[in-house]
Formats: structure tokens, sequence, C-alpha cells
């Protein structure tokens, strides 16, 4: 007699290892209006550097070429080529400087102010024509120290050319006669030489010319400025 079959016992099942839990991710959406603000500050700065530009084109064409001063330039002097530059300045109603175009022209004109380098030329700095005095006769007048006034003669100033008294002329006791005088203008002013002594280009009308130049060559010219603004 054959013993029953023993039951079967299952197999206790193996146990599981627990998974993690993977998070799930996803990306996330692009804001529409994000995109349009980038859009917008885009625009933005284009058209700033569009105004920039402009504004750099506007003010390049404001900019007008005038005559400047190369060099010192003493007054009375005729103007030559290399004392005059052109310039570029930004256009001003308050200044009047020359034109670059009229050099040329200028080219010959004396001055009737004593120039600087550097500064902007304009038309009150040159006298007419060629120089003052230009339908009178000129004479050039030696001046020793204390004969003029120090430093304060200018072109255009009137004066007073007074004959001083020869050595022996003056007799002592004898009455004091009014001085000779010749009314001129001055021309041109030299610079003081070492011993003090200057040049003074004098315009004088009518036939006085040989008159004033016989008493300077004798050394017997002292000049008196009249009062300006007169």
């Amino acid at each position: 007699m054959e013993s029953p079959a023993a039951p079967t016992v299952p197999r206790p099942a193996a146990p599981t290892a627990a998974r993690p839990e993977l998070p799930i991710t996803t990306t996330a959406p692009v804001k529409r209006e994000r995109r349009w603000s980038v859009a917008a500050l885009c625009v933005v700065l284009a058209a700033v550097a569009g105004l920039g530009a402009a504004a750099a084109v506007t003010s390049a064409g404001d900019r007008t070429k005038v005559l400047a001063v190369a060099r010192d330039v003493p007054a009375g002097q005729a103007l030559t080529e290399a004392d005059l530059v052109v310039a570029e300045v930004s256009a001003d109603a308050a200044l009047s400087p020359v034109p670059a175009g009229q050099k040329t022209s200028l080219v010959g004109k004396r001055t009737a102010v004593d120039l600087r380098k550097g500064g902007l030329l304009t038309t009150t700095q040159l006298a007419a024509g060629t120089g003052l005095g230009d339908d009178q006769q000129q004479v050039g007048v030696q001046v020793k120290r204390g004969q003029a006034p120090a430093g304060t003669l200018s072109p255009g100033d009137e004066v007073l050319a007074v004959t001083t008294p020869a050595q022996g002329e003056q007799q002592a006791g004898a009455a004091e006669a009014p001085p000779s005088t010749i009314s001129a203008v001055v021309v041109t002013v030299s610079r003081p030489d070492a011993s003090g002594n200057v040049v003074v280009n004098l315009a004088v009308a009518g036939n006085k010319g040989p008159l004033l130049a016989t008493r300077a060559a004798q050394g017997r010219i002292a000049l008196v400025r009249e009062p300006r603004g007169q």
C-alpha cells in the first residue's frame, strides 16, 4: 500500500527590494510674456542707438569752418597765409568768426589790434583797407623812453606830435612860446628795443609829412595821446 504523497508546501516568496520612486521631471513651459518683454527691450535699445547716431550726425553737420590765428600778430602788421589756419567750431549765434572761404581775400589786410595764437579771427580785428590812414601821409617816428606814454599807445589813437626845443634854442629868461604840434593817428607801434625806444608809425593829414619827418630825424618829437572816446 502506497503512502500518500506529502503535500506540496509553497516556497516562501523572496523578499522584493523596495524600488525608489523616481521623481517625474517635466520642462517648465516658457511663458510667452517673457518673450514679449525681451523683444520690447530690444526694440527700445535699437531706438536709443538710432537716436544717438542721429544726434551725432546732426552735431557734426552743425560745425562750420572758420579762420583762427596760427601765431601772434602785432597790431598794424599785414596778414600772411602763415598767420591764418582753418578751424572747425560749432555753429553759435553768439560767435562771428570769419568764414574759412575768405582766407585768400584777407591776406595783406592789416590788423587793428594784437592777435594771439589760437584765437578766432573776426572782422572787427582788422583795419579798413590796408591799414589806418590809407588816405594820409605816413611817417615813422622813433620815440625815446619818456617821450611817449609808456605802453599805452595803440593803433587808432589820436596823438599830438610835439616839437621839442633844440639844444640851446631856449634862452634863459625868455618867454616860453607854445610848442609846435602836428595832429596824427597811430598806425603801428613797435616793440621797445633794449634802450626802451619804440618806432611809432603816424598818419598825418595834408602836407605835414615832410615837416614831421624832418623833426623826427632830429630827435625832436614827443607824443601826447589825446583822450579816447571823444
